[in-house]
């Protein structure tokens, strides 16, 4: 029996730790996500294609008709502020910038690093990111002021060895321009920090010579989940092509979703093997009270009341472990969210991140319950079944 209180209290401990930690980490990664590339973007045109049909088979007389199978997706987004102002319509979108994107290279004290521009008007991407929370040095408010500052990554700061308020030239198909490290951040997605960096959106159409239009929208929504269901909608509204977070980090959602449920069955063989534990600690029980249930049962015991005496002791077993096991795994959670670890990649971490819901404990006593009720229902089941007079006789087994 302890030994089945023990696995139990284990098993469910370690299931909630291990849910919170990799639920923890997805939840995490998908905050820098969407903190940093946004709920939804809107990006091309779409531009159905025309498929000649003729009347009664002759080359004249006949009418172009629209081919859905062939969309394709041409251009920038053209007249961004029509389509931010369509977008802004929809209940659950909570911001809307426009962005200007191309390449270039940043030069400094000889050094060449390729970088990936993106010009904004920071009001509007600070409401469709969390580029305000990811600032380590500098100020927003210096960025703000300077025409020709650029936000800078870290990782770009440190290669290049460049500070804040120095200048560093910025060139494009033969063009440079000087431009003023106003503030460094740093998202933690190291394919982003390699390249991105931010400047204003109209030194952005000056340095890239795009006049009009937007390279992108970047949408940030109330409601994260319904992104899917609000892109297939923007896109009837606005033809243009609309991809939501889901679909672009479909990858690494599976994977973490993988992780969840793989953990989640390791961690249940603990406690599955506690349930065979009960079931072969009752089963021995029952062999060995055998004259015990016999004289309660004629002493005007019913089954069910024989059967409740087994079922209750697994009951009382599994509870114990439960509440134990909830207390462990409560203490070892916080113990784990405390733990320092350095992760930079797919985001930027200094310590184990952990997701505390108590549908993680409510999911272990669950696992726990059904498992070992399970196992204590048969030999309740068989103790019940004894018959005095077959023990009497010798016959029970």
């Amino acid at each position: 029996m302890l030994m089945s209180l023990a696995g139990i209290t284990f098993g469910v401990a370690f299931f909630i730790v291990t849910q919170a930690q990799t639920s923890g980490f997805e939840g995490f990664f998908v905050k820098t996500i969407l903190g940093t590339n946004g709920a939804l973007r809107v990006r091309e045109r779409i531009q159905d294609t025309l498929r000649s049909m003729s009347v009664d088979d002759q080359e004249s007389g006949g009418f172009q008709i629209s081919h859905k199978e062939g969309k394709r997706y041409v251009g920038d987004v053209a007249q961004p502020e029509l389509v931010a102002d369509a977008i802004r319509q929809f209940g659950n979108v909570s911001g809307v910038s426009k962005v200007v994107t191309g390449n270039g290279q940043l030069v400094l004290r000889g050094q060449t690093r390729p970088a990936q521009i993106y010009g904004i008007v920071l009001d509007d991407h600070l409401g469709v990111s969390d580029l305000d929370e990811q600032i380590v040095f500098g100020e927003l408010s210096d960025f703000r002021k300077t025409a020709n500052g650029v936000l800078l990554s870290r990782y770009l700061a440190d290669r290049l060895d460049v500070g804040l308020d120095e200048k560093i030239v910025l060139k494009v198909a033969g063009k440079s321009r000087k431009l003023t490290v106003s503030a460094i951040y740093e998202t933690g997605v190291r394919d982003i920090d390699k390249v991105r960096m931010f400047i204003h959106l109209r030194t952005a159409r000056s340095v890239l010579g795009k006049a009009f239009g937007a390279s992108f929208l970047q949408v940030s929504l109330f409601d994260n989940n319904r992104a899917p269901q609000d892109a297939r909608r923007m896109i009837d509204v606005t033809q243009h092509h609309v991809s939501e977070w889901q679909r672009r980090e479909k990858v690494w959602l599976d994977v973490f979703k993988i992780l969840r449920i793989s953990s989640a069955l390791t961690v249940s063989v603990i406690i599955l093997i506690s349930g065979l534990g009960m079931f072969s600690v009752l089963a021995i029980i029952v062999m060995e009270k055998t004259k015990e249930i016999a004289i309660l049962r004629s002493m005007g015991f019913q089954r069910r009341d024989i059967s409740h005496i087994f079922l209750w002791q697994g009951f009382v077993i599994t509870t114990a472990g439960t509440l134990s096991g909830w207390m462990l795994g409560f203490f070892m959670t916080l113990g784990l969210a405390n733990l320092p670890i350095r992760i930079r990649g797919i985001f930027s971490t200094d310590h184990f991140v952990v997701n505390w819901s108590i549908s993680h404990y409510l999911v272990a006593a669950l696992i726990a319950f059904v498992v070992v009720m399970l196992a204590s229902y048969f030999p309740a089941r068989r103790a019940a079944r004894l018959e005095p007079a077959d023990v009497i006789r010798g016959t029970s087994g």
